[in-house]
């Protein structure tokens, strides 16, 4: 009974949060465009479709991936796990916590790897480009940015280095590969940023933010637990860009190749 009462306050709560979406698809199709709604039946169920799945997923993260993140973190983050068979370790130290660097690069690669978002754009790039964007190609090069840049951000956490010294970093070597980077890739470089930080990476990698920097001494979740999201926002943005800078390097050496062989024939 208190699963079902939880339930029914979540649906009540995602009703309240949707109805505003489905006021203003109204307003504009009855009232500015004046025309009827097409496929009305379909519309309400599907939206009931929305809002029980939203209801469901919003249960789920409170159950399952907000303290599973957690208790990953801190128990990665423990002095006896770090100790090991060892005396004494200084817990401060950024070099003891290899595990948590390494966990947090698999869990932002897997995660991105499944974000909704992150298929959608990638099946539209491979459908407007002609297929000459590869949807696994550029799945994986994203979640290879998200991978190393949670891995850093834990990094930080665990070092205490300034936030602003890797977003300022981070930002400069984008603006340089914007100015060398294929057109072609630029926009979809940029969007793939927003679209790793959706549904599934962001609960899981805000609940190891706020666990590590609770488990490391010196450091406070208010102010080092928050964070990582920008870095799964910034260092898609370098992978896409440099994936471009690659492809565009291998096509010229190609294209070099083929004319330096019709110049010896």
């Amino acid at each position: 009974m208190h699963f079902f009462a939880e339930f029914g306050k979540d649906f009540l709560l995602t009703c309240r949060d949707v109805l505003p979406i489905f006021l203003l698809f109204g307003f504009f199709q009855l009232v500015v465009l004046r025309q009827p709604i097409v496929n009305l039946r379909s519309i309400l169920v599907g939206s009931v479709y929305v809002i029980v799945g939203l209801t469901l997923f919003l249960v789920g993260l409170e159950k399952a991936l907000f303290p599973l993140g957690k208790v990953m973190a801190s128990q990665l983050a423990d002095p006896a796990f770090l100790q090991g068979s060892r005396a004494g370790i200084d817990l401060t130290d950024w070099t003891n916590y290899g595990w948590v660097y390494l966990f947090a690069a698999l869990i932002g690669f897997s995660t991105t790897i499944a974000e909704p978002s992150l298929i959608a754009v990638a099946y539209k790039a491979r459908e407007v480009s002609g297929g000459a964007i590869n949807t696994w190609g550029l799945r994986i090069t994203v979640a290879c940015g998200v991978a190393f840049g949670i891995s850093l951000g834990t990094f930080r956490i665990v070092s205490g280095t300034p936030l602003y010294l890797f977003i300022l970093g981070g930002y400069i070597i984008v603006v340089i590969q914007t100015c060398f980077a294929p057109k072609t890739i630029m926009a979809l470089a940029y969007d793939s940023g927003g679209v790793t930080t959706s549904t599934v990476t962001v609960p899981i990698v805000a609940a190891l933010g706020l666990g590590l920097s609770a488990s490391v001494p010196g450091r406070n979740p208010a102010i080092d637990g928050f964070g990582l999201i920008a870095f799964a926002s910034l260092f898609p943005i370098i992978a896409v860009l440099g994936y471009g800078q690659y492809a565009q390097w291998s096509i010229s050496r190609a294209q070099k190749k083929n004319k330096e062989k019709r110049n010896e024939i």
